[in-house]
C-alpha cells in the first residue's frame, strides 16, 4: 500500500472515529437528562453508532443503560435487539483483510492496492468498517468473481471455464415438461422423493437438562405441484406438524440439551413434486377484478420490503415502457432483471432494511432478493404476485430456494422463478421458461414470507422473513444460525 492510500485509509479511520465519540457523548447526555424523566429511550444516537459500526462502545452502553433499571420493557427488548442485530452483522462481515488477501492471491500472485481499493469502493469486494476495522462479508472472494468481469477472467486463467451441470440439468428437464404438458397449467413430470432433514445444535450451546424448541421446514399441501405428503418419523418422536393453513408451515420438536453432547433433531417424509407449465399468449389475458380481495392484497405496498418508492416506481415504468398487457408487462421485468442483477451469494436477509433497495444499491442478489425486487416491480404495475418458497432438490444441487408466483385473470397463479431467470437456448419457450413455469424438482414450504409459526415463537427469529433451515430457542433467548447446523438428504425413488 503506498504512503497515499495509508494517509487516505487513516483519514477515514480518524473521521469514523470522531463520528462515533460524538455519538457516545449524546448517548451519554441523552442518559443523565432522562435520569430523573419520563422512562422512554431516544435511540437516535445509538443506531448512529450502529450505522457507524461501533458495535462494541454500543454494547457498553447497553449494559450500562440497563443497570439503572429505569427503563420500559418495551426499551430493554429494543436493546437486546440492537445488540443481537450487531452480532448478527459481525457474524456475516467475518472475514479480515488478511483473509481476503489470502484467498486473492490464488489468482492474482501481486495484489494491487488501488484496484483492491476499487473493489472495496464499489462493494463488488463487500466490507464495511465494525469497531475500527475493515471486515469483510464471508463469501466477498467469491461474489467479486461473480460481478466483476475482468476478476472472472483471471480465476478462469487459474481454474479454467467451469460449466454449470445445474443449467445443462434443467435445459433438458424443462423441454420435456413442454413436451409433457399438453394443456397449459397441467402439471406433469411428477418425482417422488424420500428427504430427511437433521439440525446439529452445537454441543453446550445451551446448559444442560434446558429445553431445546425447534421449528423444522416441512411441505405445505393442497397445491397441485406436490402431493402425498407422509411424515414417516422424527427424532425425538414428539412431533407437531402445524396446520396447512399456517403459510410457512412447520414441524415442531422440543428435547433437553444433554452436556457435551450435541443436540439432533431430525425428520423423515415423503414427498412427490410436479413441474408446471403455463403457454401463455397475451391474447388470453383478461381485465383485473380491481375490486377484489385477492388483487388489493397482492398488488399493495407490504414494508419494510415491498415499497413503492420514487425510484422503483420509475424503475417499474421505465423497464415497461409504455406496454400494458400484464403478461408482457411481467416478461419484461423478468427479462430486465435476468439480464441486469446478476446472482450472488447474500447477506442474512434480518440485516437489510429493505432488500430490493440493497439489490439496486449494489446491482446483485441471490434467489430471495431477486424475487422480492421482482415482485415489487409487478406489483407497482397493478399485478398480484406472491412469495413461494423452499427447497431446490435438483440431483446434486439440494438448497435452500425462493420464487414466486403472479396472478393472472382467467388463468390463476403462474409460477415464476426470477432466480433461475433466462436459459441459453434458441426456442424461445425454453428460454423463457422460468417466466411462466417451474421444474419438478421443488419443496414448498411457504407460500408468503414474515408469517408466524405454530406454536409461537417466543424470541425474534434467526431469519425474520424466509423459513427453510429452521428456528431454534430456549428459554434462555433465541439460537442464531452460528449456534446450529443443518443438512437435507434426499433419496430419489
Amino acid at each position: 500500500m503506498n504512503r497515499l492510500d495509508q494517509l487516505f485509509l487513516s483519514y477515514q479511520f480518524v473521521r469514523q472515529a470522531k463520528n462515533v465519540l460524538k455519538s457516545v457523548a449524546l448517548v451519554l447526555l441523552l442518559w443523565s437528562c432522562q435520569a430523573n424523566a419520563p422512562k422512554t429511550f431516544d435511540f437516535s444516537a445509538i443506531e448512529s453508532m450502529m450505522d457507524a459500526g461501533a458495535f462494541k462502545k454500543v454494547e457498553g452502553l447497553v449494559d450500562s443503560l440497563k443497570t439503572q433499571g429505569v427503563w420500559s420493557q418495551t426499551d430493554l427488548q429494543k436493546m437486546d435487539s440492537i445488540v443481537d442485530m450487531g452480532m448478527r452483522i459481525r457474524s456475516d462481515f467475518q472475514r479480515s483483510e488478511a483473509d481476503v488477501k489470502k484467498q486473492l492471491s490464488n489468482y492474482f500472485a501481486e495484489l494491487d492496492s488501488v484496484q483492491l481499493m476499487k473493489w472495496e469502493t464499489t462493494q463488488k469486494l463487500e466490507n464495511r468498517i465494525i469497531d475500527g476495522e475493515k471486515r469483510y462479508f464471508r463469501n466477498a472472494v467469491p461474489n467479486l468473481f461473480r460481478l466483476d468481469a475482468e476478476a472472472r477472467k483471471q480465476k478462469e486463467k487459474i481454474d479454467g471455464i467451469q460449466v454449470d451441470s445445474l443449467d445443462i440439468f434443467c435445459l433438458k428437464h424443462t423441454a420435456d415438461v413442454i413436451a409433457a404438458t399438453k394443456s397449459s397449467g397441467t402439471v406433469s413430470l411428477p418425482a417422488k422423493m424420500k428427504l430427511s432433514y437433521m439440525i446439529d445444535v452445537d454441543i453446550n450451546a445451551v446448559p444442560e437438562g434446558k429445553v431445546i424448541r425447534c421449528w423444522m421446514p416441512f411441505p405445505r399441501e393442497e397445491n397441485p405441484r406436490q402431493s402425498r405428503v407422509r411424515l414417516i418419523n422424527s427424532e425425538p418422536s414428539n412431533a407437531r406438524i402445524a396446520p396447512n393453513a399456517d403459510l410457512q408451515r412447520s414441524v415442531y420438536l422440543e428435547q433437553k440439551a444433554v452436556k457435551d453432547l450435541p443436540t439432533t433433531f431430525r425428520i423423515e417424509f415423503e414427498i412427490e413434486t410436479a413441474a408446471q407449465y403455463f403457454d401463455l399468449k397475451p391474447e388470453e389475458i383478461k381485465p383485473y377484478q380491481t375490486e377484489s380481495a385477492l388483487y388489493r392484497e397482492f398488488t399493495s405496498e407490504r414494508m419494510p420490503h415491498i415499497l413503492f418508492s420514487p425510484e422503483m416506481k420509475n424503475l417499474s415504468n421505465r423497464i415497461v415502457a409504455g406496454e400494458t398487457n400484464p403478461l408482457l408487462k411481467v416478461q419484461k421485468i423478468f427479462s430486465w432483471i435476468s439480464d441486469t442483477i446478476p446472482w450472488a451469494s447474500a447477506l442474512e436477509y434480518g440485516t437489510i432494511p429493505n432488500i430490493p433497495q440493497y439489490v439496486l444499491k449494489y446491482g446483485h442478489g441471490d434467489c430471495g432478493m431477486k424475487t422480492l425486487l421482482f415482485m415489487t416491480l409487478v406489483r407497482l404495475q397493478g399485478i398480484p404476485a406472491k412469495w413461494q418458497s423452499g427447497w431446490m432438490l435438483h440431483p446434486g444441487h439440494v438448497n435452500l430456494h425462493d420464487w414466486c408466483e403472479v396472478y393472472f385473470e382467467g388463468v390463476g397463479w403462474v409460477p415464476v422463478d426470477q432466480s433461475f431467470g433466462l436459459q441459453i437456448s434458441a426456442d424461445e419457450k425454453i428460454r423463457k421458461f422460468y417466466s411462466s413455469g417451474i421444474d419438478a424438482y421443488r419443496l414448498i414450504v411457504n407460500d408468503d414470507y414474515s408469517q408466524e409459526l405454530t406454536p409461537k415463537k417466543r424470541y425474534p427469529r434467526s431469519e425474520p422473513i424466509d423459513f427453510q433451515r429452521g428456528e431454534l430457542e430456549w428459554e434462555g433467548g433465541n439460537l442464531y444460525f452460528n449456534q446450529w447446523s443443518w443438512d437435507m438428504k434426499v433419496e430419489y425413488q
